[in-house]
């Protein structure tokens, strides 16, 4: 009755302070993101930093707890509680105040900033999901694992709460001020839950499971076991957002999936991890599919099935790794060596691909681990089976089914003969190897060569080629590719977004296309900037993509163009790629680093108009849209200055933030929705939609007056929307209900 009694007391406790520590883990993770952006800006890469100082930070608190775990308990939870309030010193929680040193690589900068600013508290915090399931298990005697799924729960949780209550509803001062209470509440329950270690300090968990420590070559596996997933769960986010659907806030789903997927691969009942582990072969034969073709087409399905993708690829590896644990004596090893798989794989994938590859290829080569990790099983087939029963039989048709499977790909790519390249021979092809595929289930090395000539069947010896022609550019940025439409027509992409396209006719070459066609907002402004400002108009442009702004300048005029992505720089100025700057700005004046850092260095006044078209893909930096960026946009503007600023967008109705931040800043505004006219078909022109704003009226009225009245509109404001700021701001009501 006792043992019940203890039981039923201490199991709560645990998992309360488990879920709490896991919550605020999760919950200060974007906060610091949020609090980092008027810094860092908003590309992809930025994320899959971040997640990488977390995963060391998290590295560190599970060596921290299992070196903690050779002492006596009680002295384990003095240690661990004055570490604690140690580390509130550091509160409350916050971003250091240094500014990046010119001519950093941002990877580094941005891994130096967040550590310094956050390593401690969230070192403590970090360390002790391992360390009270260790204590769990001396003070209750139970199996503690399954305290990891209410852990993950805990981390769901917060990942989610912030976008979705704490981000819209809290200023980022407050949330500072709430996690810091939080913190301390933390301390009360760590406290709570250290009570109900023995009081000798000298127990430890049952005799039976004193086993001996796991060997090397078993720990390898744990460490591969957790670094594919992690490495999936960033690819799939930078795939995700660069070459499917560039929508703000997806990068949650991936995470929240990752520690979903430990929830379930850890719980007591393994029905759903026996189901994921069921079905993960055919799901990543199903990503395979999808892997190299990009979301032109139905981009929402393509999303959905790269997340399920995701999703029962990682509880079939994380279930394998709660199969393979050791005894309770060794938890804390087992935490801290899945902590450096989760390590390497946040390195391949944060770091050590965007140098060596120029596509996101890192996702179709994490589908090929997946498949060749997962637990072996038997084939779905009768017919297989049979077949492999025969070791000389499997030797043989193995290796049969290999070749054919290359020759089916490269057939079906049209890599060998280009003028067999057809609909017809790729569908046949793919469904040949999808049958072999289908046979080879239950043989992890014949599935996975199955997946990879899937992949490059598909698409995947187009990518690479492009790859060897050098069409591609990857940054830590973002990921460019340069192609040939047709024999007249070069454009730029970034994923399924277009960012540039260059008219190749002769005679052609110069004229602005796309975004920026002569009658969008941009167009006429920049065409009549010598009737509004003379001769010797100063013009400064945020965001270069190809170029195609500077075939608007005119004799006199001092232009200057303001680039985050060097890599972006070196496409624009190269001829082979793009003509526009080469033919009318060849000494363009392109100043490289984050558009509101490099403005701030400007002199005062310095620019008459400033075109603001930095967004990457559909996804906004958000500090180039709050009050304190039109501040720094008015403080270089000359007082009678006009600033521009495109705000085309498939996911986000960005008309209110304009309009909140026009109004609190003492600015005029006008919209400018331009459709093409069905005779302009053949110049590729782009719908868009410019908004110019003034603090000078009277300027203002000469340019709806010069470009014509009835193509402005007055920027429609929405009732209770209040203007962004880096300390508030929230994307959700602005999202479309559709794109």
């Amino acid at each position: 009755m006792r043992i019940g009694q203890i039981h039923l007391k201490t199991r709560p406790r645990f998992v309360l302070t488990i879920c709490a520590g896991s919550f605020l883990l999760f919950l200060v993770q974007p906060m610091i993101a949020r609090m980092a952006l008027p810094r860092l800006g908003g590309a992809p890469s930025v994320w899959n930093s971040a997640m990488l100082v977390y995963q060391a930070l998290l590295l560190a608190g599970y060596a921290y707890a299992h070196l903690l775990g050779r002492l006596p308990a009680r002295r384990q939870a003095m240690i661990h509680l004055g570490l604690f309030l140690f580390s509130a010193i550091f509160l409350p929680i916050g971003l250091a105040g240094w500014q990046p040193p010119p001519n950093i690589e941002p990877a580094f900068w941005v891994l130096w900033l967040l550590g310094a600013s956050i390593g401690p508290l969230f070192f403590v915090v970090a360390a002790q999901a391992p360390l009270l399931q260790r204590w769990f298990a001396i003070a209750d005697g139970g199996d503690p694992y399954p305290l990891y799924a209410a852990s993950n729960l805990g981390s769901f949780a917060g990942l989610i709460a912030y976008p979705m209550l704490v981000e819209p509803l809290l200023t980022l001062k407050v949330q500072s001020i709430l996690w810091s209470l939080s913190y301390g509440a933390l301390f009360f329950l760590v406290y709570a839950s250290a009570r109900r270690l023995p009081p000798d300090g000298a127990a430890t968990v049952k005799a039976e499971d004193a086993s001996p420590p796991p060997n090397l070559r078993r720990m390898l596996h744990w460490t591969v076991l957790a670094a594919v997933p992690s490495g999936l769960m960033l690819a799939t986010s930078l795939y995700l957002t660069t070459d499917i659907v560039a929508m703000p806030l997806l990068w949650v789903l991936p995470l929240g999936l990752y520690l979903l997927s430990f929830s379930i691969a850890f719980a007591s009942r393994r029905g759903a991890a026996r189901l994921c582990t069921l079905i993960a072969p055919i799901l990543l034969l199903i990503g395979a599919c999808i892997a190299f073709t990009g979301g032109v087409y139905f981009p929402v399905f393509v999303a959905l099935g790269i997340l399920a993708v995701l999703f029962v690829t990682a509880t079939a590896l994380h279930a394998r790794l709660y199969d393979l644990r050791p005894a309770p004596v060794h938890l804390t090893r087992f935490y801290l060596v899945m902590s450096v798989g989760g390590m390497i794989g946040g390195l391949f994938c944060a770091l050590i691909a965007p140098l060596i590859f120029d596509w996101t290829y890192e996702y179709p080569i994490l589908l090929v681990a997946a498949v060749l990790l997962l637990p072996p099983r038997e084939p779905f087939l009768r017919l297989p089976r049979l077949l492999w029963e025969d070791p000389r039989h499997r030797a043989w048709l193995g290796a049969l089914m290999l070749i054919a499977g290359l020759l089916l790909s490269v057939i079906g790519g049209g890599v060998l003969v280009p003028e067999w390249k057809s609909p017809m021979l790729k569908t046949i092809s793919f469904l040949a190897i999808i049958a072999m595929g289908v046979m080879a289930l239950g043989h992890r090395l014949l599935t996975a060569g199955m997946l990879l000539y899937l992949m490059l069947c598909l698409s995947g010896w187009d990518k690479l080629s492009q790859s060897v022609s050098g069409l591609l550019t990857r940054s830590y940025f973002g990921v460019y590719g340069v192609a040939d439409r047709n024999m007249s027509e070069r454009i730029l992409f970034h994923g399924t977004t277009l960012h540039g396209i260059q008219d190749r006719r002769p005679g052609r070459e110069r004229n602005p296309t796309s975004y920026y066609a002569p009658e969008s907002g941009v167009g006429l402004a920049l065409r009549h900037a010598p009737d509004l400002f003379g001769g010797r108009a100063r013009i400064d442009v945020v965001g270069l993509g190809a170029g195609t702004l500077a075939c608007y300048i005119r004799p006199g005029q001092t232009w200057r163009f303001y680039e985050i992505d060097p890599a972006m720089a070196a496409i624009a100025r190269n001829p082979a790629d793009f003509t526009f700057l080469s033919r009318c700005q060849p000494h363009a004046d392109i100043v490289i680093g984050d558009a509101r850092m490099t403005l701030a260095r400007q002199p005062a006044g310095g620019a008459d108009l400033l075109v603001i078209d930095a967004f990457s893909s559909d996804a906004i930096p958000m500090h180039l849209l709050t009050r304190e960026a039109l501040d720094i946009y008015a403080r270089r503007l000359a007082p009678d200055g006009l600033l521009l600023i495109h705000i085309s967008n498939r996911y986000l109705d960005l008309r209110p933030v304009l309009a909140a931040g026009a109004k609190a800043g003492g600015w005029q505004a006008q919209l400018r929705n331009y459709m093409p006219n069905k005779r302009d078909d053949g110049r590729h022109y782009t719908a868009s939609v410019w908004v110019v704003l003034s603090r000078d009226r009277a300027q203002l009225g000469r340019l709806t007056a010069l470009t014509g009245a009835q193509g402005w509109k007055a920027l429609p404001v929405r009732s209770g929307f209040t203007a962004w700021s880096d300390d508030h701001a929230s994307i959700l009501p602005i999202l479309k209900i559709r794109p």
